[in-house]
């Protein structure tokens, strides 16, 4: 069997509710890795349409990494939905414009900065994620969450709002994870060590790492 090819829009045969998330993605400010997937009940254009408040002016980037798995009804909520919050009224009046045009002079709409979805990362059905969220490699975000925190790598989190449930890997275990970062590996030595990412033996692919892929 060939490695899958990471430009095709509909990697399996005769389905196409799953995508390789890059190769349908039109606005030039969310950005995705090879071979990260998006998996929709009904259409996968349903993806960019739940990155919600993504306005040009605002600037902000959403930036998901390699082999991620995003299930169906993912909402992203960006800088966009941002309103005052220490001034008295929170209402956005300059929007509007006319007479409210210049409520705004001199001040700025908070921001949090870009959104930034870490490699392996698994997100669940119906999560949402808020604005300038950091989300670590290897986590995993259970289904109905709402993140309004970052998350440090190989971590499950869940509810609303998400708390941490527990770490996937003890700690030594976590750090050979992201020394080898195999998902930057080149795509014929991923494939050919395949069997061990579906495995637990740790010491066997830092081993494999620095013998063969670091030098």
């Amino acid at each position: 069997m060939p490695i899958p090819d990471k430009e095709l829009k509909f990697p399996l045969e005769n389905y196409t509710r799953l995508c390789f998330l890059k190769n349908i993605i039109t606005n030039p400010n969310i950005i995705v890795g090879d071979y990260t997937y998006y998996d929709d009940f009904e259409d996968v254009k349903n993806f960019e349409k739940n990155v919600k408040y993504h306005f040009d002016f605002t600037g902000d980037k959403l930036i998901i990494g390699k082999f991620c798995m995003i299930a169906s009804g993912v909402n992203f909520i960006m800088n966009g939905a941002n309103h005052l919050s220490e001034s008295i009224s929170a209402y956005p009046f300059a929007i509007f414009g006319g007479d409210w045009k210049n409520a705004m002079e001199g001040k700025a709409y908070p921001t949090k900065g870009n959104t930034i979805i870490g490699n392996d990362v698994w997100i669940g059905h119906n999560v949402t994620i808020m604005p300038g969220i950091h989300i670590g490699d290897g986590s995993i975000i259970a289904t109905k969450a709402t993140v309004t925190k970052n998350v440090e790598p190989y971590s499950i989190v869940g509810g609303n709002p998400s708390q941490l449930i527990r770490k996937r890997f003890d700690t030594a275990q976590i750090q050979i994870l992201l020394e080898i970062k195999w998902w930057d590996w080149d795509i014929d030595q991923i494939t050919k060590h395949v069997s061990y990412l579906t495995d637990n033996k740790f010491e066997e692919l830092l081993s494999i790492y620095n013998r063969i892929i670091k030098k």
